[in-house]
């Protein structure tokens, strides 16, 4: 199996682990700060990516020549975090994730300059394809287009961003100890922003994005707590399959497949919040899923990986 088709498994996979974690995060996002959440989930998370560092090469391979590196691409996942979950606090999970679709194309804009990747003229179609289906399922001129659907947009620069870091320290250091530094970046940020925030004295404003953002950490009940390491648990097998599947495979090829977890995100939604897209939503889901679905069936490079004779 090539390191590509390697690299998309990943991806999938770690999608529906991220969009479940999304979506415990959306249900507690009504009752605790956005970064009380965050470091109560990278504490867990250590916990669990400990155990990989473990199997992984033990505490040896947490030593890495660039820390500079790590510590530049857990920046950029924790404000893609911050932006991601400050819009999906107040928008559905389903146009929240849609938004954010923007990130494969960013990947993509960014692959060339910084990875000497060459982007492939099928892989701008699929690319194009998708961004159809947002722009269906989003409608411009409705409400979604007010100053929040802004937040997952900036969410996926910021993750591109991180990917291209990603794709460097793939070359030399492992996916469970990329994964370890993530959270420790979650940890001291959160922890930092609890400090200065955490009493809620700033939060004296009636608009519940700013509130998820600044509004008194409290203890959560046992219920919650639960939730909150299940939380844990699943970022961190979602972040090392992630880690993974940038780090052995080629950005602008997997890249596309970054729109797998829209369907997962659509059934979540209505499965918990009742939320099911119209016809013209549909629709538009389906375009997402075959822009990345025309990469695997017609990209020549992965076509021959994955055993597809194309006609000369």
């Amino acid at each position: 199996m090539s390191d590509n088709i390697k690299g998309i498994l990943c991806l999938t996979g770690a999608l529906v682990f991220l969009t479940l974690s999304d979506s415990i995060i959306k249900w507690l996002s009504p009752h605790y700060a956005l970064h009380q959440i965050m470091l109560f989930r990278a504490v867990f998370a250590l916990f669990v990516v400990l155990v990989f560092v473990f199997f992984g090469g033990g505490i040896e391979s947490l030593k890495t020549r660039r820390p500079g590196m790590h510590l530049l691409r857990g920046m950029f996942l924790v404000f893609a975090n911050m932006f991601f979950f400050l819009g999906l606090a107040t928008m559905p999970i389903a146009e929240t994730v849609a938004l954010f679709f923007v990130a494969p194309m960013f990947i993509c804009l960014l692959a060339q300059p910084i990875l000497g990747e060459k982007v492939g003229f099928t892989t701008w179609i699929a690319i194009m394809i998708g961004l159809i289906g947002v722009l269906i399922m989003v409608r411009p001129g409705a409400d979604i287009f007010r100053i929040n659907a802004l937040l997952p947009i900036l969410a996926a620069l910021m993750y591109a961003g991180m990917q291209m870091v990603t794709r460097k320290l793939g070359l030399q250091d492992r996916a469970s100890t990329m994964t370890f530094y993530i959270q420790v970046c979650f940890i001291l940020v959160s922890s930092v922003i609890g400090l200065f925030f955490g009493d809620g004295r700033f939060d004296d404003s009636d608009d519940p994005t700013v509130g998820f953002l600044l509004r008194v950490w409290r203890m959560p009940d046992f219920v919650d707590l639960q939730l909150l390491a299940l939380c844990g648990c699943i970022i961190a097998c979602g972040g090392y399959l992630m880690s993974q599947a940038y780090r052995i495979g080629q950005a602008s090829i997997i890249a596309p497949f970054e729109y797998t977890s829209l369907p997962v995100a659509l059934i979540v939604g209505y499965l918990i919040w009742g939320d099911w897209p119209d016809v013209i939503s549909l629709i538009g889901c389906a375009f997402i899923v075959g822009g990345g679905l025309i990469v695997a069936l017609f990209d020549k490079r992965l076509a021959v990986e994955i055993g597809i004779r194309k006609k000369s």
